[in-house]
């Protein structure tokens, strides 16, 4: 039988190969003898799902397996964005939530989330317990069958948008009225997923207006590789941006946890700069003070911002495995990473791409200034520019083969900058002399080796990279 593993965010695989009804039963029961190790029989949980092949079917399977296991399943009406599936968590005092989603993967692919009763990520040992308690076999899966299920009232479908639209506004986190009333032209690309509709229906009824794009259900991700909120997945809505004279693009990915940005001219906001708009928005313009979660592969302009404002920054692993608790454990101001998911306080400890555009168009409402003028205040601020990138690499072979190889070379400089410290954190994150780094780590969802680097030099980034495959034995 098929052995599922969890990487940095649950479990991947790719459509009928290994992700499959059966191999979903199975990680699903996985997930409910944990809910019952730890005492949870009997409790509700969120069963929610995205826009990808069969996804809706996908989680009518989870929620079968649940209620044969004595758990009870609130399962979302249609696609839901994660953010909100996690605060749903909380509004139902559920157990936790299982999330049928691969996020930004190829349209290949589909996936499984799993969260805790806080609505954020299980910690790596509960992730190691769950995937100990799949299954080898579908004789050991206890099903009830759907219909039952639902006559028997222990799969209720539930109507997650409005509960959380509510909480945005009732629990100060957001004052959409002034967003509204600015008339600004708002250019929203929802890369076919979950955030379609969202951004129109926070901001109707004044002056503002949204245009999306690719807002429709389209698994297989027209006019991008994947919907990954990065060039060039994200080329038709930077020229979008232009075309329509828009103040500010806002990206969400497939499932609507991450954000990205483009400012007016069209141009790429990268997510490392984003994470440090949006905490010096929290701490500058909202006059907020707290706790800095970062993963080692984000910007140093936080620890910088951290200096300034008096306020601790932590630095963690990749992924919201890491982060989440972190954040629940410091009540953090903000937590983030690299790949544009970026969660706040007083919503849940989870990546939220919906309450991340909206804080971006709320620094631009009460500062008076576009994308491209926030940054240089930003730049200013940090004592100078921060430039960052990054390449991904398909490996073959054991990773702990290229993870030795990587150890043997140990390089003494990177892109002629002297390497001044190795962190093993997770990953090998190499810090160089101008403040700057290197990371060379694999990926916990796909076969892939990533390497990333952020600098003061914009002329070493390319070859700080380069560098970086070289250490890594790939040429």
């Amino acid at each position: 039988m098929f052995k599922i593993k969890f990487g940095t965010d649950g479990w991947r695989g790719v459509i009928a190969e290994d992700y499959t009804f059966d191999n979903v039963r199975r990680c699903a029961q996985g997930f409910a003898t944990y809910m019952l190790s730890v005492g949870k029989k009997g409790q509700w949980v969120i069963v929610g799902h995205d826009k990808r092949f069969s996804s809706e079917h996908f989680a009518a399977a989870v929620a079968e397996v649940l209620a044969g296991n004595e758990l009870k399943v609130y399962l979302t009406e249609e696609a839901t964005p994660t953010p909100v599936i996690a605060y749903a968590v909380l509004d139902k005092k559920a157990a936790g939530a299982v999330n049928i989603t691969a996020s930004h993967n190829p349209p290949t692919d589909n996936g499984f989330k799993v969260r805790n009763d806080t609505g954020g990520a299980i910690d790596p040992e509960g992730l190691k317990l769950i995937e100990a308690s799949i299954p080898d076999d579908l004789k050991d899966v206890k099903r009830k069958d759907y219909k039952e299920a639902v006559a028997a009232g222990e799969i209720v479908k539930f109507d997650a948008a409005t509960p959380y639209i509510e909480h945005l506004t009732r629990d100060g986190l957001i004052d959409l009225q002034p967003i509204k009333d600015a008339g600004l032209t708002v250019m929203v690309d929802t890369m076919w997923g979950n955030g379609a509709g969202w951004f129109p229906r926070l901001l109707a009824g004044g002056k503002t207006k949204v245009i999306e794009i690719h807002n429709e259900r389209n698994p297989s991700f027209p006019e991008m590789k994947r919907p990954e909120p990065i060039q060039p997945n994200i080329d038709v809505g930077l020229k979008a941006t232009v075309d329509n004279k828009a103040d500010v693009l806002l990206i969400t990915d497939g499932d609507a946890d991450r954000c990205g940005i483009g400012d007016e001219n069209g141009e790429f906001i990268n997510q490392l700069r984003v994470y440090a708009l949006l905490a010096y928005y929290l701490l500058e313009v909202r006059g907020e003070r707290g706790d800095i979660v970062k993963t080692l592969s984000t910007t140093g302009m936080l620890n910088k911002l951290g200096e300034l404002y008096g306020v601790p920054v932590h630095e963690t692993g990749v992924g919201f495995k890491f982060v989440a608790p972190k954040m629940t454990e410091t009540n953090a101001l903000i937590g983030g990473e690299e790949s544009g998911g970026y969660a706040f306080r007083g919503n849940v400890p989870e990546r939220d791409g919906i309450l991340a555009g909206l804080y971006m168009l709320d620094f631009m409402v009460k500062t008076g200034k576009k994308p491209t003028e926030l940054l240089k205040d930003l730049f200013a601020k940090v004592g100078g520019e921060y430039f960052y990138d990054r390449v991904d690499s398909p490996f073959s072979g054991d990773p702990d083969a290229r993870k030795k190889i990587i150890m043997d070379n140990n390089p003494k400089t990177l892109g002629g900058l002297k390497v001044t410290e190795l962190v093993t954190v997770d990953g090998f994150q190499f810090k160089l002399e101008d403040g700057g780094w290197m990371l060379i780590r694999f990926s916990g969802t796909e076969p892939i080796l990533r390497v990333y680097c952020e600098t003061r030099h914009k002329d070493k980034v390319q070859g700080i990279l380069q560098d970086g495959l070289k250490v890594a034995g790939i040429k």
